[in-house]
């Protein structure tokens, strides 16, 4: 079975996307085929296998991100759907769209990396601009009528600061304008681009306890020295731990000066040079 809407995808125009105010982001409907969207919904992880995340301190005095997060890593017990659609968005249909409207070229280098986000009642986003390793995100929806009513909340808000604030920073909704105001609700998904002023973010959620919203994100990141640095320390591009490479870490006795001159096995320096794609 086929689970992205390939159609959808390729009518999507890059320039469209790209000269998009106050940055680049689409709205995609029927991302996913009807079939496979309703496959999805029905095996999603239990939120036993997430790790919440609340009050956690962010930098630049910006307000809490409380949600329950799923990591995705290869040797997670995932539903046979899932399986088939992290393999289907390794395959080259899926890393030429987001090269293509990401404005990257064929053979730029990705590393993505993929979530599953549950949120309850009272958890929020706040406004916040994406590190310089996202190049994009694209946001997969998975609540429906029957799960979610509009009146809870949950709107992505994309938001505009009329390029006065630095992303660095940590302003209020109340210091932003509402660009737009997306519901996250039924086979749609947003890619946005990140840029110096793609401030985003969601208001606290006014859902009835036991009910959660639920999204899967798909992660674009490209090399930074934020990229590299965990890479070295045996971790992906969020800072989770890469058990193969604190293997090859404790196991390589071929070392090699980095270009920082940091000292690192000769396997990760060729896993740094030549790594191409996506690779989950």
């Amino acid at each position: 079975m086929a689970y992205l809407n390939q159609a959808a995808l390729d009518a999507l125009s890059t320039e469209t996307f790209q000269t998009r105010q106050p940055y680049p982001w689409v709205d995609i409907p029927d991302t996913l085929t009807s079939e496979a969207f309703q496959c999805l919904r029905e095996s999603l992880p239990d939120i036993g296998m997430f790790k919440k995340h609340v009050g956690v301190k962010r930098a630049h005095g910006q307000g809490y991100h409380d949600r329950a997060i799923l990591h995705y890593r290869p040797d997670l017990k995932l539903a046979q759907p899932w399986r088939e659609f992290l393999a289907e968005l390794q395959d080259g249909s899926y890393s030429a769209f987001v090269r293509r409207m990401l404005g990257l070229a064929p053979d730029a280098t990705i590393i993505p990396t993929m979530e599953w986000y549950y949120a309850w009642e009272g958890c929020g986003v706040s406004p916040h601009c994406d590190a310089v390793r996202k190049r994009g995100t694209h946001i997969f929806y998975f609540n429906t009528d029957a799960d979610w009513h509009e009146d809870w909340g949950g709107h992505i808000l994309i938001l505009d600061d009329g390029r006065r604030l630095r992303s660095h920073s940590g302003p209020g909704f109340d210091q932003l304008a509402t660009a737009a105001s997306l519901d996250a609700c039924g086979n749609r998904s947003l890619l946005f681009q990140r840029t110096d002023h793609s401030w985003h973010g969601v208001r606290p959620l006014g859902c009835p306890p036991g009910n959660l919203r639920k999204l899967f994100i798909v992660t674009v990141n490209v090399p930074s020295f934020q990229v590299w640095w965990r890479r070295v320390r045996g971790k992906d591009p969020d800072g989770y731990p890469l058990p193969w490479l604190g293997s090859a870490l404790r196991n390589s006795q071929s070392l090699s000066i980095g270009t920082s001159g940091c000292i690192m096995p000769q396997s990760i320096v060729g896993w740094l040079t030549n790594h191409r794609g996506l690779h989950f």
